[in-house]
């Protein structure tokens, strides 16, 4: 114990140290002016659009990366399938969340689970609550142009290979049938397309659709091919399909629904035979 001499003389002491540390505490910046400062740049990818949509994302790709939220309460209001209903769920990008599906598919419990700007990765995180708990027949998978073009960032082909097939086992181990359908070619034919179509390179495009129709034949999924109809002899997407190059037409959605419903009866008939 410190004699009355001795805390008189240390009491100084403390005095310019809490002092100190006051002052130092004071010229600290604010929480948010320090989270301003030391918060990374989005880096640039050289395409203005891109850039602007990115940053637009940042919420979502930080506080709910596969967007759960989009779905959760339509998903909690749905009632079980019956026992005789072919219930099929579309799962992909903003090419299946702007397809009005009753209007192509007329009373059909066909529902859809697209969500605009996502990438394979971000449909693998919602796959269990989009697709498994909604107990479809079949699921009918059309992604990875976003994935091409570098949205949640510089993707190669064998990382959305590797999505591909993490949600196909998913769905096979849920007794789902799987078709998947063939990425969409790309045009440049108006200037609104110019930068879609340099961010989705054509090679790419091939490369993806090869791997899918031969994984699709080695392990008994259905493989719709979508590009085959909408490509036109340059190699791009028809000019009257896709008026910004990248989002079907009316007329490019009817070309695609009387395939995905080819494709959807096919994997029907598979699954029944299991």
């Amino acid at each position: 114990m410190l004699s009355s001499e001795e805390n008189m003389s240390v009491a100084p002491i403390i005095r310019t140290l809490s002092q100190l540390l006051l002052a130092s505490l004071l010229s600290l910046p604010s929480l948010p002016a320090l989270a301003q400062q030391t918060a990374p740049a989005i880096p640039s990818t050289g395409f203005p659009g891109l850039d602007q949509y990115r940053a637009s994302r940042v919420a979502i790709y930080t506080d709910d990366f596969g967007q759960l939220a989009r779905y959760r309460e339509a998903n909690a209001a749905l009632a079980p399938p019956t026992p005789s209903e072919n219930r099929i769920v579309f799962l992909g990008d903003s090419i299946t969340d702007y397809w009005k599906l009753p209007d192509y598919f007329p009373g059909k419990p066909y529902i859809n689970r697209g969500v605009d700007g996502q990438t394979t990765p971000e449909m693998l995180v919602r796959f269990r609550q989009d697709v498994i708990d909604l107990h479809p027949k079949v699921v009918v998978m059309l992604a990875g142009t976003n994935d091409i073009a570098g949205v949640t960032g510089r993707t190669s082909n064998e990382d959305i290979e590797a999505n591909y097939a993490s949600m196909a086992e998913l769905a096979r181990a849920h007794h789902i049938g799987v078709v998947f359908a063939s990425v969409l070619p790309v045009h440049n034919y108006t200037h609104d397309a110019e930068e879609s179509f340099a961010l989705r390179p054509s090679d790419r495009i091939l490369a993806l659709n090869k791997w899918l129709k031969d994984y699709c034949a080695k392990n008994g999924f259905v493989y719709l091919d979508y590009f085959s109809s909408l490509v036109d002899e340059r190699g791009m997407l028809k000019r009257d399909l896709a008026d910004d190059g990248l989002h079907p037409t009316d007329a490019g959605y009817k070309i695609m629904a009387s395939l995905a419903e080819k494709a959807i009866q096919k994997a029907l008939a598979e699954n029944r035979t299991r």
